[in-house]
């Protein structure tokens, strides 16, 4: 690390390697098809490492290989065994230079190819706190983003380079004492991150619980239903050539603009589109747009009403389809609350095809489902009634979502304190 911090009395730099006993790279193994039950092994990959470190082992969904029992033994993990992330995708999904401590039963799993072993020396350091100490935010971001080397797409940690950081090290009473205190201040965050992402679950429902208590009443069983293709004008989109900065190229709104059944004005397409369509394909305050082709089934028949934020033209895409609801007979928020309802999502499960990868609204199906409709009057009631409820729900979300976001940074608050000796 470049501007080595001054140690408190005790503390020393060390160079990492100097801490390790011994260090053993995984093994892969073979497909287990076909292959009898004692050559098949578990076998811990970087995915069963998360992002504090910590290894999380589903026995249902971990990798099943095929390796020799006398090769196997060699591979096998024992308690406080570090692994250490030196190889990875580039997908985001595995950090390198992650390190996870093995903490379960010994000579159970091997270890994949991708981590590299490493046994520390307990006379001089404690498995915990260094484990603790390779995890923390600022040693990763001070040292692995200079040492990722790429291969054919895979990144790559050179251990040798790995091994020679430097680290500060306290005497060994100290570790354990740091290490016990880490403990006990993870858990209670444990507790208190547990508390607040079910508080988080319970905010998320209660949009759903609100539209269920209207489209899901006995009232609304009585309501007379239409077809919303009767109360509604509807209309694909387009998508124009390349922008060329010319008047003619106008914001293009996606299915990735809408978000949690929100329309978001961010990552906006710009398409040079031919003045004839412009009026016909704009939106309206009120408009709803759906997604009608996307690659992925969650994805497909999302919603969104259009409520723009500024005087700009805002056109919409062919992988989209506009609803106008008709003023007479269907008030808009009504229609877009009903299309967020738990009832319409299931309507949705059933129209999609798939074409090559790419899903499909089957929009004649989706035209023909049936909305309850009670008189406008009410409708419009209803959804003065439902924007109070579901913009109390969102505020909610929003605060639970804050409140969680301060508690997930406190570790490396905490990590920041131990290893500048201040805890």
């Amino acid at each position: 690390m470049e501007n080595k911090q001054e140690l408190p009395t005790g503390w020393k730099w060390v160079k990492l390697g100097e801490l390790i006993k011994s260090t053993q790279s995984g093994t892969w193994g073979e497909e287990p098809l076909g292959m009898p039950e004692e050559e098949i092994y578990n076998v811990i990959r970087s995915t069963e490492i998360n992002h504090q470190g910590i290894i999380i082992i589903n026995d249902e969904k971990v990798a099943k290989r095929k390796v020799k029992p006398e090769t196997a033994k060699k591979y096998f993990l024992q308690l406080n065994d570090l692994l250490i992330v030196r190889s990875g995708g580039t997908t985001g999904k595995i950090i390198l230079g992650r390190v996870g401590i093995y903490l379960g039963k010994a000579n159970k799993y091997l270890f994949s190819n991708f981590l590299l072993k490493a046994q520390v020396n307990e006379t001089l350091v404690l498995p915990e706190f260094l484990w603790r100490y390779l995890n923390w935010g600022k040693f990763l971001q001070d040292n692995i983003p200079n040492l990722m080397r790429r291969t054919t797409g895979i990144q790559n940690l050179p251990m040798d380079e790995y091994f020679s950081i430097e680290i500060p090290l306290p005497p060994l009473s100290e570790q354990k004492r740091i290490a016990a205190k880490l403990q006990e201040m993870m858990q209670e965050i444990d507790q208190a991150r547990n508390a607040c992402e079910k508080q988080l679950e319970a905010a998320k429902a209660l949009s759903s619980s609100y539209l269920r208590e209207v489209f899901e009443s006995l009232e609304a069983q009585n309501w007379p239903k239409k077809k919303l293709g009767e109360v509604c004008k509807y209309d694909s989109g387009l998508w124009g050539e390349e922008s060329d900065d010319s008047p003619f190229c106008y914001p293009i709104l996606r299915s990735n603009n809408i978000r949690d059944g929100k329309m978001i004005f961010e990552d906006l397409a710009i398409r040079k589109i031919e003045s004839k369509h412009v009026e016909d394909k704009s939106l309206q305050y009120g408009d709803i747009l759906i997604t009608t082709s996307s690659g992925s089934r969650d994805l497909l028949g999302k919603s969104a009403i259009f409520i723009p934020f500024d005087d700009k033209v805002y056109l919409f895409s062919n992988f989209t389809m506009r609803l106008r609801p008709l003023q007479k007979l269907i008030d808009n928020f009504y229609c877009y609350f009903y299309l967020q309802s738990p009832d319409a999502k299931k309507v949705l499960q059933l129209l999609q095809d798939t074409t090559t990868g790419l899903r499909n609204l089957n929009r004649k199906k989706f035209l023909n489902q049936l909305i309850p409709l009670p008189p406008l009057s009410e409708q419009k009631q209803i959804s003065e009634y439902l924007k109070e409820k579901i913009d109390y729900a969102e505020k909610l979300k929003s605060s639970i979502e804050k409140e969680l976001e301060t508690i997930n940074s406190l570790p490396q608050s905490i990590l920041s304190k131990a290893f500048r000796g201040e805890l």
